[in-house]
C-alpha cells in the first residue's frame, strides 16, 4: 500500500494534473475511470473515492459487508467526510490534493488520506462504481480479524495525531468525572460515619483525578505538536508545488 504513495509523487515529478489510483487484483472496472475522474474534470471535488456495490458484492460474505459499513462509518466520524466506503482502493487525485498528503502508516493508505483530506478541508465526494468477480484471495489480509485490527489501529493512530486534544481530552474527562464521582461517594459515606471503612475509594478518587488532569495534558501537548505539523504540511506543500510548477515550466 505505501507503494501507492511513492507513486502518486511519481505522477506529480512526471506532471500529472490527475492521478488514478486502482487495486492490482482486478476488483474495479477500468471503465469507471471516467466516472471518477469527472467530479475533478468539473472542479467539483480533488478527491473522489469509488463507492463499491458492497451489498451487492457476491463474493463478499455477510461479516465482511457488516465490517465494510462499520468501518466506513469509523472514518466518517474520524475524518467528518460522508463518504460512504472509505476502504475502496478506486480513486481519482487532482494534483493539489495530491501535493496536500503526506501519507505515513505503511499498512494502508486508504483510510488515513480520508482522514487528512477531512481535517485539512480538501473537497471530496464520491461516485459509484462496478467491480469485478473475485479472481484470487486478497494479499492485503490474511482474516477479517487481522484487517480490522490494522484497520483500527490506523484510525486510531489518524485520529490522535490530527484530533490530539479531542481524543485526550475525552479519556482525561471520563477518567476526572469517575474520580469525581468516587470522591463524593466516598463524602456521603464520612458525613454518614462510615468513611472510615471507604479509605481505598478515596485513594482511586486521586488515582483517577491524577490520570485524568496528566492525560488532558498530553492532549494539550498533542495538541501543539499538531499545531507545528499543520506548520511543516504547509512547508512541504509549498516545496512540492514550486518543485512541479518548476518541471512545468522546463518541460521536463
Amino acid at each position: 500500500m505505501q507503494r501507492a504513495l511513492w507513486q502518486v509523487d511519481a505522477c506529480l515529478h512526471l506532471g500529472a494534473d490527475i492521478i488514478v489510483n486502482t487495486d492490482a487484483d482486478n476488483q474495479y472496472c477500468g471503465a469507471d475511470i471516467e466516472k471518477i475522474v469527472r467530479p475533478i474534470l468539473e472542479e467539483k471535488a480533488d478527491i473522489v473515492i469509488g463507492e463499491r456495490p458492497i451489498d451487492q458484492t457476491e463474493h463478499f460474505s455477510w461479516k465482511k459487508k457488516k465490517f465494510q459499513h462499520l468501518g466506513s462509518w469509523v472514518v466518517r466520524i474520524a475524518s467528518n467526510t460522508d463518504i460512504p466506503d472509505a476502504p475502496s482502493g478506486f480513486r481519482a487525485y487532482s494534483r493539489e490534493a495530491a501535493l496536500r498528503l503526506n501519507v505515513v502508516n505503511e499498512y494502508t493508505y486508504t483510510l488515513e488520506t480520508i482522514i487528512q483530506a477531512g481535517h485539512n478541508k480538501i473537497a471530496m465526494t464520491s461516485v459509484p462504481i462496478r467491480t469485478n468477480p473475485e479472481t484470487r484471495p486478497s494479499r492485503l489480509f490474511s482474516s477479517m480479524w487481522r484487517y480490522m485490527k490494522r484497520s483500527s489501529t490506523v484510525i486510531t493512530r489518524s485520529f490522535v495525531m490530527y484530533k490530539p486534544l479531542k481524543f485526550f481530552g475525552t479519556i482525561g474527562a471520563i477518567l476526572f468525572i469517575l474520580g469525581l464521582l468516587l470522591g463524593i461517594r466516598f463524602l456521603v459515606y464520612m458525613f454518614m460515619g462510615d468513611g472510615s471503612g471507604h479509605i481505598q475509594s478515596l485513594i482511586l478518587t486521586a488515582i483517577l483525578i491524577m490520570m485524568g488532569f496528566q492525560t488532558f495534558s498530553i492532549g494539550l501537548l498533542g495538541d501543539t505538536i499538531s499545531a507545528n505539523r499543520k506548520i511543516l504540511e504547509d512547508v512541504q506543500y509549498r516545496v512540492r508545488k514550486a518543485d512541479c510548477e518548476k518541471k512545468d515550466e522546463s518541460g521536463e
